[in-house]
């Protein structure tokens, strides 16, 4: 089993769990924790984090 997570919330961000870096384009790192969120509307003002802006404002519930 792998040791980082990815859940794709309904209708919100997707949360990563786990040990994971996370760098830009460029190779620049994130400062990240052990779980954080991550924006999937576009309208977070915290991008490529989740600020919760999406609340009544995105639907998408894929499922696999």
């Amino acid at each position: 089993m792998s040791d980082v997570t990815i859940k794709v919330n309904d209708n919100g961000p997707l949360r990563i769990t786990g040990k994971v870096e996370m760098v830009d384009t460029l190779g620049n790192r994130f400062e990240t924790k052990e779980s954080f969120i991550l924006c999937r509307c576009g309208l977070s003002n915290q991008k490529p984090f989740c600020d919760l802006t999406h609340k009544g404002k995105f639907e998408s519930a894929p499922r696999a």
